[in-house]
C-alpha cells in the first residue's frame, strides 16, 4: 500500500534541495562547460549544490554537453532558451527555476574565481547579508582579466555613474559574480527590467527592501576559451536601464533604447547631410539621403541592441528594414503633421511644436516596430 508523506504526495521519499544553486548563463561556451563543472567540483567539496547552465540556443553544442554531463551526474541542469538572448533574462529564468535557499550567479568562461564561492556563500548564510559581491574593486581584488582597455574604460565608468545613483555602497556594482538569498531575488524580480549584461546593478536598484550588501576581493582572470560576447552596445543597454531605473519603471526600457538609438540616428542624419551639402548637393537632395541612411543605421542598431533578444536574421532582416523604412517614413508624416498643427492651432514657438510631433513619431515608430517587425514576445 502507498504512503503518502507530508505533502500528501504517496510513496515520494523526502528530497532536500542543494544549499547552493550556481546559474551560469552561456553562449557558445562548449569548451568551458566540463572545466567549470570539475572547478565547482573541487571548489564546493562538502556542500550540496546544483549548476545551472542556462543556454541561449548556442550554435556551437554548449546544450550537448551540459546534456552529457548530466546523465551522469545530478548535479548538473540545462535550460534551453529557444529564441531569447540577453545574459539578465538567462540568471532571472535560472534563478527562478532554483528552490536552493542561496543563488551564486557566475560567468561561463571561467573568469570568475569558483574558489570564492564559499566566502560567498558564507557570508550570506552566516553573516547575515542579503547579497554578497566578489569585487574586483576593494583590498585584494584586481580587474586585468579584462580582455582590453576598451572593456576597462567602460567598466571603470559605469561604476562611477552607477555608484552615484545607488541606494547602497557598493565599490563593484557591475560585478557578475554574486551570491544572493533566493527570497531576495524572488521579492526584487517583478521588478527587474531583465535588459542588458548588468542584472546585479539592476536588483540593488530594484529591490524592494534595504539590502545588506558584503564584497568579497577576488582577481578576475583571462578568458580561458571562446570569445568575449561584450561589446560597444553594452555602453547603451547601460545608459538605457540607468534611465529605466531613474524613471522607476514608468517607461519600457526598451521604449528609452529605442529612443537613445534615434538620437545617434539623428546625428547620422547631420553628418550625412553636412557631407552631402559640402560636396554640392542640394539641400533637400541631402535631408532625404541624410533620413534614409539614418533609418538604415537606426535599423541596425535597434536590431542589434533594442531587440537584442529576438533579432532578425536572414530574409527576416531585409523584410524587417523594408518595412521599418515604411513605418519611419508614415512616422516623419506624422512628426510634420502634428508639429504644423500646433503651430496653426495657436500661438507657439516652433520648437515645442516641432519637440511634439517628434514625440508622436518617436512612440509610432517604437509601437509599430514592435508589433509587426520584431514582435515582442
Amino acid at each position: 500500500m502507498l504512503m503518502a508523506d507530508d505533502h500528501g504526495l504517496p510513496g515520494r521519499e523526502p528530497c532536500p534541495p542543494p544549499q547552493v544553486s550556481i546559474v551560469v548563463p552561456c553562449y557558445n561556451e562548449r569548451d568551458n562547460v566540463r572545466p567549470m563543472v570539475d572547478a565547482l567540483a573541487d571548489a564546493l567539496a562538502g556542500r550540496s549544490w546544483e549548476v545551472i547552465f542556462v543556454d541561449d540556443s548556442s550554435p556551437d553544442g554548449t546544450m550537448d554537453v551540459v546534456r552529457a554531463l548530466a546523465a551522469h551526474d545530478a548535479r548538473v541542469r540545462g535550460i534551453s532558451r529557444l529564441g531569447r538572448r540577453g545574459l539578465s533574462s538567462a540568471v532571472i529564468e535560472g534563478v527562478l527555476s532554483s528552490s536552493a535557499m542561496i543563488v551564486a550567479v557566475m560567468d561561463g568562461d571561467m573568469q570568475h574565481d569558483e574558489r570564492c564561492l564559499g566566502q560567498l556563500l558564507d557570508a550570506i548564510a552566516s553573516g547575515g547579508n542579503d547579497i554578497a559581491i566578489g569585487s574586483r574593486h576593494v583590498a585584494g581584488g584586481d580587474a586585468g582579466g579584462l580582455a582590453n582597455r576598451w572593456r576597462q574604460m567602460l567598466s571603470d565608468v559605469g561604476i562611477r555613474v552607477a555608484r552615484r545613483l545607488m541606494p547602497v555602497d557598493v565599490r563593484d556594482p557591475m560585478s557578475g559574480f554574486f551570491a544572493i538569498r533566493r527570497s531576495v531575488f524572488i521579492a526584487t524580480a517583478p521588478h527587474l527590467s531583465g535588459t542588458g549584461f548588468k542584472i546585479l546593478l539592476d536588483i540593488i536598484m530594484s529591490a524592494p527592501m534595504d539590502l545588506r550588501v558584503a564584497e568579497i576581493p577576488f582577481v578576475f582572470r583571462s578568458r580561458a576559451a571562446g570569445e568575449s560576447k561584450l561589446d560597444s552596445v553594452v555602453l547603451l543597454q547601460f545608459a538605457a536601464m540607468m534611465l529605466d531605473r531613474l524613471c522607476r519603471g514608468y517607461l519600457p526600457v526598451r521604449f528609452i533604447s529605442f529612443c537613445l538609438v534615434g538620437l545617434l540616428g539623428i546625428g547620422v542624419n547631420l553628418g550625412v547631410l553636412s557631407v552631402l551639402l559640402q560636396c554640392g548637393v542640394t539641400f533637400p537632395v541631402g535631408q532625404v539621403v541624410g533620413t534614409y541612411v539614418s533609418m538604415i543605421v537606426n535599423f541596425g542598431l535597434n536590431n542589434r541592441l533594442t531587440y537584442r533578444d529576438c533579432r532578425l536574421h536572414g530574409m527576416a532582416l531585409a523584410a524587417g528594414l523594408c518595412l521599418f523604412v515604411l513605418i519611419c517614413s508614415v512616422g516623419a508624416v506624422a512628426n510634420v503633421g502634428v508639429a504644423q498643427m500646433l503651430l496653426s492651432s495657436g500661438p507657439r514657438h516652433w520648437g515645442s511644436a516641432s519637440m511634439a510631433g517628434a514625440a508622436i513619431a518617436a512612440v509610432w515608430n517604437y509601437a509599430v516596430s514592435s508589433t509587426l517587425i520584431w514582435k515582442i514576445r
